[in-house]
């Protein structure tokens, strides 16, 4: 009897601690923040993005990982928060297709 209510205790504590932790996850922006670093990664390989336009699109990553972090430290991100930074993923994905189209190649 002792271990049946200890194992439903039990159960009950993570399943209280995984519910927290989801609300802080944000995966959709993960995956966009990976794929966008990879077609970056992609434009400089192939020459296609200079060195200046490299380290703007760098830059405006970095800064969406720090307001994502800003957002996850209070332990929940807001759909304000991510509508936010759903926007600013757009922003520079069209950067980086800009960069990547224009006819400006690395030197």
């Amino acid at each position: 009897m002792k271990i049946n209510i200890f194992g439903g205790l039990l159960v009950a504590a993570l399943a209280i601690t995984s519910i927290a932790n989801a609300q802080d996850r944000t995966p959709v922006i993960n995956a966009r923040q990976h794929n966008q670093e990879r077609r970056i990664n992609n434009g400089v390989r192939s020459g296609q993005l200079t060195h200046n336009e490299t380290r703007h699109l760098r830059n405006d990553e970095r800064r969406i990982s720090a307001e994502k972090r800003i957002a996850k430290a209070s332990g929940h991100v807001t759909p304000r928060q991510r509508a936010m930074l759903r926007h600013q993923e757009n922003r520079t994905s069209r950067a980086i297709y800009r960069d990547k189209h224009n006819n400006r190649v690395r030197g």
